[in-house]
């Protein structure tokens, strides 16, 4: 009993000092509103006048990059797909941004490497040139991507808040016409990794309110592994996400505290729930590209539909091929042509995802993307929002 008193009592101090050192906030603003540009405003109403609602589109992309430095050159806009659907708000949510190891769990943030995914961000938003990011000054101030200064036009997005932990990293870019309509932006993160409480696995929530609709965002990265004991792991972690995200609720007591109390709420990452089949028939069906098969094995689907951790959360369908493990590099699983030497198991699996919570959203893609950065391949999804306005 000595022993457990003492756990608790450590991890209890280690979450305070995850949540107080470990996080870092960017909230952005330009000196001179975007939505000031008339070009901006070129799309035409989507407002239902009997209602006095309106549809907003939402582009959201989870990618985990496995602790690859994202090159100067590297091309997103295969992810991004904004030639084929274009969106009002880009929430991407990124895990592995940085190696997890030692010195990145317990030490100081790195932020460089946040920066550098940034900029590419911007860059392929706004169709400008990605900002090269220097060495961070001796301050320890945190360092804004963007805005970086006048600009000699104006930008279409702007990033209103991003946030790191670890290597968790969610940022969010609006239109700049909505900018003036983003209200009550806050961030809150719990980890959930080693001694239960360390922020090598866990989650970043971003909500907001545009107009008189509030929208809550999570990023998570969730405990890995292919065994029962880890589903049951990523489950416990998807709990404590529920139970330990709060938001302040404002001088007028009046807004949302919880995930589950926001009107419209997504949930994207590497959940990292697995297929529960034999490795050899998972890989012989991912060749054949059975995917109704292996969904029906699929970790996720079963929690979904049991509605244990995740009742009232939806799904769209899977058409597309599981997103992990392959080789970087690569098009082939890893164990795909030859027998893993490995003492992990990797079967292909689909553990990244989005999913949502609740109604007013409605899902019009769900695909992914086929960069090779990493050994998993991100995933995106576009919805269209209902969002409620008072007045003209």
């Amino acid at each position: 009993m000595k022993m457990q008193g003492f756990k608790l009592k450590e991890s209890n101090i280690l979450r305070r000092i995850v949540s107080s050192d470990n996080f870092e906030i960017e909230s952005q603003k330009s000196s001179k509103p975007s939505w000031e540009n008339p070009s901006l405003n070129r799309r035409p109403s989507r407002y239902h006048q009997d209602t006095k609602r309106y549809d907003t589109r939402i582009f959201l992309g989870s990618w985990n990059v496995g602790g690859v430095t994202p090159p100067e050159d590297l091309d997103i806009e295969d992810w991004l797909d904004r030639e084929n659907n274009s969106a009002d708000i880009y929430v991407l949510g990124f895990q592995e941004i940085v190696p997890l190891n030692a010195a990145n769990v317990l030490g100081p943030k790195n932020r460089e490497i946040s920066k550098k995914w940034n900029s590419l961000i911007g860059a392929a938003l706004n169709k400008t040139t990605p900002v090269r990011v220097v060495q961070e000054d001796k301050t320890g101030e945190p360092h804004k991507i963007y805005p970086l200064a006048e600009s000699e036009h104006e930008e279409e997005f702007q990033c209103i808040m991003s946030s790191q932990m670890v290597g968790v990293f969610m940022t969010i870019w609006v239109r700049s016409d909505l900018y003036q309509h983003i209200r009550h932006l806050s961030v809150s993160n719990v980890g959930c990794g080693i001694m239960g409480c360390l922020g090598n696995k866990g989650s970043i929530s971003i909500r907001f309110c545009l107009h008189e609709t509030s929208f809550c965002f999570v990023c998570s990265h969730l405990a890995s592994g292919g065994k029962e004991v880890d589903q049951r792991q990523r489950n416990a972690n998807a709990v404590d996400i529920l139970s330990n995200t709060n938001f302040p609720a404002g001088p007028l007591r009046n807004l949302p505290q919880t995930i589950l109390d926001h009107d419209r709420v997504v949930w994207l990452g590497d959940l990292n729930y697995r297929i529960c089949m034999p490795d050899s028939a998972t890989q012989s069906l991912v060749k054949r590209r059975e995917w109704n098969i292996l969904l029906k094995n699929d970790q996720l689907k079963t929690e979904l539909m049991e509605g244990h951790v995740f009742e009232g959360w939806h799904e769209g369908e899977i058409e597309f091929p599981p997103t992990y493990k392959y080789h970087p590099n690569s098009e082939n699983y890893v164990g795909y042509d030859q027998p893993c030497v490995s003492k992990k198991r990797r079967a292909p699996a689909w553990c990244d995802r989005i999913i949502w919570f609740g109604k007013g959203m409605n899902q019009t893609q769900y695909s992914r993307g086929e960069s090779t950065l990493s050994d998993h391949r991100p995933v995106r999804a576009m919805f269209t929002a209902d969002v409620k306005v008072t007045g003209n």
